[in-house]
């Protein structure tokens, strides 16, 4: 039988703690506002599962579960601590970190998304984090400009056919 499935190797072996998405090196952890409640929010149902954690009764699971707990509040605590909140006054005409861009290509398909920070990005797919390649390619640009992006199928022509700002 694999050791997998045995009792007596849950407990043992390192405690893994699910990493965080990196941030590019040396990149500045720009947060919308929105994405900084959701740290907030996470961090908060973080400390409530210590209430839980503390119910388990065996105390090798227990200990496993509070290690794991402790690391991904550390994590989260130093994601919230450099957290930068970009906002924009006044609102710029061109796409920036926050926006919400359309994209229309030469055949008429949309994609629409915002512009976030890695965090936030990493939890919905309509959000992208502001390093990824979409991203660096439409911002600066204003409605009606065309961009060309390289894709596994090749170059693509997209044109930026709207842009606003979360609450404008």
């Amino acid at each position: 039988m694999s050791r997998a499935f045995t009792k007596e190797d849950a407990g043992g072996g390192p405690v893994m703690i699910p990493p965080r998405p990196p941030l590019p090196p040396g990149a500045t952890n720009y947060v919308t506002a929105r994405g900084l409640a959701l740290l907030h929010a996470e961090r908060d149902e973080l400390e409530a599962e210590r209430t839980t954690i503390d119910t388990i009764t065996d105390e090798d699971e227990r200990k496993r579960a509070l290690a794991v707990n402790t690391g991904r509040l550390a994590d989260l605590n130093a994601r919230i601590t450099t957290a930068r909140v970009l906002e924009h006054d006044p609102l710029p005409d061109e796409v920036r970190f926050g926006a919400t861009v359309t994209l229309a290509t030469v055949s008429g398909q949309e994609r629409r998304f915002t512009i976030v920070g890695v965090d936030e990005a990493a939890t919905d797919p309509s959000r992208v984090a502001f390093f990824a390649p979409i991203a660096r390619a439409v911002t600066g640009r204003k409605a009606g400009e065309t961009i060309t992006l390289k894709t596994p199928r090749g170059e693509e022509a997209l044109t930026v056919t709207a842009l606003n700002y979360e609450g404008d």
